[in-house]
């Protein structure tokens, strides 16, 4: 599950020292749309549960997981699903201290397998990229993921680092009475870098390459997805007793290559976000940042252009407040406005996001 609106808890400061971190909270996703759209809305409530703990200088346990409700209003009718998330455990080892990191991660299928069919149109909708939901999906057949990362001075003040992984898979009834899915492993390569720019800016960049076997249903079809390239960069920046970040995300998804016509064929898709945030401390205590995100998602089939799923412009602020030495309170508001496709033309949508989340560390 994730858990990337702690990421503002977790930057607070240098972890040395820190055996134990727990951040728990509640996440409000809701989008609202324009008339003639097959929804009315789509919200969901998720309650994320996190424990990191250090065994030693060099061991790291991590823990994830969650609950999760979320509810349509559809021109059929009321569409709800509910229940606990997969649990994910990782394992961090430091193997060479400062230079190479080696995981193991379980994903235990704690979360809900085999859904009815009246559910997947729901289940479609948190999936779509553009509008991020914070649980997309709320349970798979578990899986074991294998990586390592190291990282190397670049001259004197730069740094660039590299990291892989390969995922397995559980086998797992996705909708009751389909079949099974025995999906696809996949594999991760990353390259970094990053180090001061212009005297007083901070630059890091990534470039992620993924590529997955196709997946195969009990029925014995198939389906693949095309290899994945995925962009980042982000630029700190001080600004008066503050900073301020930007930052921009680009992932492109490719045709699958080597199949034949029996395989169905993931369409290729792109999706590209740009960032802003300014974090500006009122007090020791007390910090507020607002920030903005434009977001789009393109898809297309094999062959031609690709046309546009959606947009959105997502503009709000964060107040994070240390309520004392050990714990942390993040309340972050975003309201989201744009548009999607349908049918050729597309419709309005509005969309707020609310998060509270607590964060205890010793």
């Amino acid at each position: 599950m994730c858990l990337c609106a702690a990421a503002p808890l977790a930057a607070q400061g240098p972890t040395d020292g820190v055996g134990t971190t727990a951040r728990t909270g509640l996440v409000f996703d809701g989008y609202y749309f324009g008339s003639r759209y097959a929804f009315d809305h789509v919200v969901e409530w998720t309650v994320p549960v996190s424990l990191s703990h250090r065994l030693g200088s060099r061991l790291t346990v991590d823990l994830s997981s969650g609950y999760a409700h979320a509810s349509a209003m559809t021109t059929s009718g009321t569409l709800e699903l509910s229940g606990p998330t997969d649990t994910d455990v990782r394992l961090s080892w430091s193997a060479v201290s400062g230079q190479l990191i080696v995981s193991v991660a379980g994903t235990l299928p704690t979360g809900k397998t085999a859904v009815d069919t009246s559910s997947v149109p729901l289940l479609s909708a948190l999936a779509t990229e553009v509008l991020n939901f914070t649980t997309p999906s709320f349970g798979t057949g578990g899986g074991v993921t294998g990586g390592f990362a190291t990282a190397f001075k670049l001259g004197e003040r730069w740094a660039a680092g590299v990291g892989g992984s390969y995922r397995r898979y559980g086998r797992y009834t996705p909708v009751a009475g389909a079949g099974d899915l025995e999906p696809g492993g996949e594999g991760r390569v990353r390259l970094g870098a990053e180090g001061p720019v212009g005297g007083r800016g901070y630059f890091r960049g990534a470039a992620v390459y993924a590529t997955s076997g196709p997946d195969t249903l009990g029925a014995g079809s198939r389906s693949a997805s095309g290899p994945r390239f995925l962009l980042y960069s982000g630029l700190s920046l001080p600004a008066g007793r503050g900073s301020l970040s930007l930052y921009a995300y680009d992932r492109y998804r490719l045709r699958p290559r080597g199949y034949d016509s029996t395989v169905v064929q993931v369409p290729r898709g792109n999706v590209f976000a740009l960032g802003a945030r300014l974090e500006r401390p009122l007090s020791p205590a007390l910090s507020l940042a607002p920030n903005v995100e434009f977001r789009h998602e393109l898809a297309g089939p094999a062959t031609g252009g690709l046309k546009l799923l959606g947009w959105l412009v997502r503009p709000g602020v964060d107040v994070r407040y240390r309520a004392s030495g050990a714990l942390t309170l993040l309340v972050q508001g975003q309201a989201a406005f744009g548009r999607v496709a349908d049918n050729g033309s597309s419709v309005p949508l509005v969309g707020p996001r609310v998060v509270m989340l607590l964060e205890w560390a010793r």
